[in-house]
């Protein structure tokens, strides 16, 4: 038996006995990413040895990829643009302050924590370890008793602020001597990863979203296929725009937007009654039902990259760790994220718990372990120190965010109600808790 077969079956097992358990350790601080990420650990080189990066750089890559794109495709889709006011202010200031701030404070601290990288690389560090992912600290986001506006505005920044990191990623490495992406020059990078991926992703969203409204309307389109649909509208947004040497994940993420809009343009559409004698009429149907299976599948290639990421970064990063990654690793998690959080909601009236709140729960997951694979391909000259400094921090939010989130939202939601009953507070505005995409289990 080959040893791509044994890490497969070995991928079977680890999936099966957490989808086991799934219910049960919902319940306790132990959260899939622990898990995943632990248990690709002990499959790499430096357990079982079944999976490296070495022997399957083809297939990683592929999957991590794939997991990224869906992310992004729902996540954009799901969100509307009164999710953008929520609150009037939390997730514009979030996204449009918070965000530039923290690549910047990443870039700037890594200066003299990381001798021996250059200017570019350390402003693609920056840009690798800006996205958070509100699924490692799921109950941050999902406990009732933290107020919607908090709950909201950090589901929306978590939805959307991977897609937005993305032209600071590809102009970044663009920029950096050495890599595949400095072949074609800022400028050329410029105009096939941002304007023709973008322009593309906008065609195939809208037209995506008007085709499944249309065929909707008359009853033509069963349920499971309208699902399938819209993976497929995903998965052709991506193939598209990297065929054409564009980006295919900014391509996802605008088409993600497009198909939302216009799906929600006019309403759910109903079957007209003619349509009852070739087909039953289908219930109104939401555009979170229509991404139902492309959800799924999303969070699925998600918890497998969290296996990926124990096994091909983290595991070998163990061998050969140095104070100064752990130190940056901790202030990314820290005054990285916090910092920019409090200069961004600086005016807006938020209690200094809840700035904090919104500032410790910005995890670092998915799309920094993507990005981080993707310098890989790049073949980015100082990627050994950048990717034991991604390993590190993201290994550290997965084990600190996972475990602080049950606690902090339970002590943090036991403040809000004791100072709510007291004076009226600028988390009472009203909020959309569902806004973005709902964390899920990965």
């Amino acid at each position: 038996m080959s040893g791509s077969l044994w890490a497969g079956a070995a991928v079977a097992a680890v999936t099966a006995g957490y989808a086991l358990f799934s219910r049960r350790l919902a319940t306790t601080v132990v959260s899939a990413p622990m898990v995943f990420t632990g248990c690709g650990i002990a499959i790499g080189p430096i357990g079982l040895g079944l999976l490296d990066l070495k022997h399957d750089a083809g297939p990683v890559l592929t999957l991590v990829e794939a997991a990224l794109t869906l992310v992004l495709f729902t996540d954009a889709m799901s969100v509307r643009r009164r999710d953008l006011r929520l609150g009037g202010f939390l997730p514009g200031r979030l996204l449009g302050i918070g965000l530039p701030l923290t690549i910047g404070a990443g870039w700037l601290l890594a200066w003299p924590l990381l001798p021996g990288l250059t200017l570019w690389e350390l402003a693609l560090l920056g840009a690798v370890l800006a996205p958070t992912d509100a699924a490692l600290g799921k109950t941050a986001v999902s406990d009732r008793r933290v107020p919607p506006l908090v709950r909201g505005g950090l589901n929306v920044e978590s939805g959307l602020n991977d897609g937005m990191a993305l032209p600071f990623f590809v102009l970044f490495l663009a920029a950096l001597p050495g890599t595949m992406a400095s072949e074609e020059g800022a400028a050329g990078v410029f105009w096939r990863a941002l304007v023709l991926s973008t322009a593309w992703g906008l065609v195939a969203g809208g037209l995506g979203g008007w085709l499944l409204r249309w065929s909707r309307a008359r009853g033509w389109i069963s349920g499971d296929w309208r699902q399938a649909f819209v993976l497929a509208v995903a998965a052709g947004a991506y193939a598209v725009a990297v065929a054409f040497d564009g980006s295919g994940f900014i391509a996802a993420w605008v088409a993600g937007f497009a198909f939302g809009v216009s799906l929600r343009r006019s309403g759910p559409a109903e079957a007209p009654a003619e349509a009852s004698a070739v087909a039953p009429a289908e219930a109104p149907a939401a555009v979170d039902d229509s991404a139902g299976l492309t959800a799924h599948l999303a969070d699925l290639l998600a918890s497998l990259s969290f296996l990926v990421f124990g096994a091909v970064l983290l595991g070998p990063t163990l061998d050969d760790l140095d104070w100064r990654i752990v130190v940056y690793a901790v202030l990314s998690l820290t005054v990285v994220r916090m910092l920019p959080v409090a200069l961004s909601l600086a005016g807006t009236g938020l209690a200094l718990p809840t700035v904090a709140y919104i500032g410790w729960f910005g995890p670092r997951g998915l799309a920094s372990v993507v990005f981080g694979l993707l310098l890989v391909e790049e073949h980015v000259p100082g990627l050994q120190l950048l990717g034991r400094v991604i390993a590190v921090t993201v290994a550290l939010s997965i084990l600190l965010h996972g475990m602080s989130a049950v606690v902090l939202a339970k002590r943090y939601g036991a403040w809000y109600r004791k100072a709510a009953d007291r004076r009226p507070l600028r988390e009472d505005l009203p909020g959309d808790a569902e806004a973005g995409r709902s964390p899920t289990a990965r």
